[in-house]
C-alpha cells in the first residue's frame, strides 16, 4: 500500500464528469445517500446498489436503483448493465457492539461482500474504487492526534473487517492494477436537511442524533459514559466531521484516482475535538431546551481523546472541511431531526 505522503501532489482539477457513471454501493444509507446527492449535483451519472436491509427507500432519489445484495454474487452483474466508470463502496455493517457479539456476520458482510464486489468490478473492467473505511482500524491510539502512519490494531471485529478490506485493495492494486482510496472517517455527523436526508439508524448508537432525539422526547434519557477522564470537563473528546464534507472528500478522491495509481488511505476529520458535554450544551442552545442525561460508568476501550490528523487529504486531495463549527454541524442535524423525511 502506498502511503499518501510518499506520492507527489497532483494538482486538483475539476474536469467535466458529465459522462462519468458512478455506482454507489450502500447509497440508501446515511453517508451513501449524501454522496449520491453530491455526485448528482456535480453532474455525475449515479446508480445506487442497495438491498435496503438498513437503508431507506426514501433516499433513493439520485439515479437508478439496483436492488442487489453483495452477499449474492449472481445479483451484482445487473449493476453493471450500463458501463460503470467507478465505484463508491459504503455498504457494510457498522455497529461496534454488534460486531463483538456477532463477528461472523461482520466478516461475512464486510469482507466477503466486498470481495464479491471487487470480483464483479474486475469482470466488468471497472478499475477505480473509493472505500468507506473507519478510524476504528487504529484501535486504542498511542496519541490524541492520529495520522495515517499510526499503527493499525483494531480492537473489535468491525474495525478488523474494514482493515481486511484495505489489505485486499492493496493486494488488488499490485495484482490487477485496481486504483483505490480508503477514507478513514472519524465521527460522521450532520445532515443535508434541504435535501431531506439525514442520519437515521436503528438502533441509533451515535451521540449527536441521540442527543437530538432526547431533546425531542423521542428517546430515553441520555447516558454519558464516564465523567472522570483527563479532558476539559471529564467526558470523552471526539472529532466530528459533517457528512457533506465526507461526500466532498469522496468525490475529490475519485477525481484524484484519474491520474494516481495504487491503493491509498486518508484520514477524514476536522482536526479538533469536542467533549460529550460540549455537544450536549451546544445542542441545548440550538434546540432551546434542556436535555436531560445521566452519568454511567466508562465503557471498556473508550480512549479519552480521538482527533484526526487530515493533513494528507488536505494537501493531496485539496479537501478543506466547510463545517468546522460544532454548532453548525449540530444545527444541520437538528433541522433534519425536527422535520425528518423518513
Amino acid at each position: 500500500m502506498t502511503h499518501p505522503a510518499s506520492v507527489a501532489p497532483v494538482p486538483f482539477t475539476a474536469p467535466s464528469h458529465d459522462s462519468c457513471h458512478v455506482l454507489v454501493c450502500g447509497g440508501a444509507g446515511y453517508i451513501g445517500a449524501h454522496a449520491a446527492y453530491a455526485l448528482a449535483h456535480q453532474g455525475f451519472e449515479v446508480s445506487v446498489l442497495d438491498n435496503l436491509s438498513t437503508g431507506h427507500r426514501e433516499a433513493l432519489r439520485w439515479g437508478r436503483w439496483v436492488a442487489a445484495d453483495l452477499l449474492k454474487p449472481d445479483t451484482l452483474d445487473a449493476a453493471f448493465e450500463r458501463p460503470v466508470d467507478a465505484v463508491m463502496h459504503f455498504a457494510a455493517r457498522s455497529l461496534v457492539g454488534e460486531s463483538v457479539a456477532a463477528p461472523y456476520d461482520y466478516y461475512r458482510h464486510n469482507v466477503v461482500g466486498s470481495l464479491n464486489l471487487l470480483q464483479a468490478m474486475q469482470r466488468h473492467g471497472v478499475g477505480r474504487l473509493v472505500f468507506s473505511s473507519t478510524a476504528a482500524v487504529y484501535g486504542e491510539p498511542d496519541s490524541a492526534s492520529i495520522g495515517e502512519a499510526h499503527r493499525t490494531d483494531p480492537i473489535n471485529p468491525y474495525g478488523a473487517s474494514k482493515l481486511m478490506v484495505e489489505r485486499m485493495l492493496a493486494d488488488a492494486a499490485q495484482a490487477y492494477g485496481l486504483r483505490s482510496v480508503s477514507l478513514r472517517y472519524f465521527n460522521a455527523a450532520g445532515a443535508a436537511a434541504h435535501a431531506g436526508i439525514g442520519e437515521s439508524h436503528y438502533p441509533e448508537t451515535h451521540l449527536i442524533p441521540n442527543v437530538l432525539r432526547a431533546a425531542l422526547g423521542e428517546a430515553q434519557a441520555l447516558q454519558v459514559f464516564g465523567d472522570d477522564y483527563d479532558t476539559v470537563d471529564g467526558t470523552c473528546v471526539r472529532d466530528y466531521i459533517h457528512v457533506l464534507d465526507l461526500a466532498d472528500a469522496h468525490i475529490r478522491a475519485l477525481r484524484w484516482l484519474d491520474t494516481t495509481p495504487g491503493a491509498h488511505r486518508f484520514n477524514l476529520g476536522n482536526g479538533q475535538g469536542f467533549s460529550v458535554l460540549q455537544v450536549i450544551r451546544a445542542a441545548e442552545a440550538i434546540a432551546g431546551r434542556r436535555i436531560p442525561y445521566s452519568v454511567a460508568p466508562r465503557r471498556a476501550g473508550d480512549p479519552p481523546v480521538l482527533v484526526a490528523a487530515s493533513d494528507a487529504a488536505r494537501s493531496l486531495l485539496g479537501w478543506v472541511p466547510r463545517y468546522t463549527r460544532l454548532e453548525d454541524i449540530i444545527d444541520s442535524a437538528w433541522q433534519w431531526h425536527s422535520a425528518p423525511a423518513f
